[in-house]
């Protein structure tokens, strides 16, 4: 619920949206569906990459050699 909310946040402000990664996706994903479809799939977008990031030990958006420094692997 908490990713859904975020998403839903993060598309009220359209302003910020070139700074994420995810932004030409956003606008190619708008044209195809309902406003809270979208918000849905993007907070599963978010949440994808939260998961990504935790179980890698990885920064977001960093190539894959990349390891965050103070976090060890299980």
């Amino acid at each position: 619920m908490l990713f859904v909310q975020a998403a839903k946040v993060t598309l009220m402000q359209p302003h910020h949206w070139p700074d994420f990664s995810f932004g030409e996706w956003r606008n190619r994903a708008e044209l195809q569906m309902h406003r809270n479809k979208l918000a849905v799939a993007l907070a599963n977008k978010l949440a994808r990459s939260a998961w990504s990031v935790l179980h890698h030990g990885t920064t977001f958006g960093a190539p894959g050699d990349e390891v965050v420094t103070g976090v060890s692997p299980p």
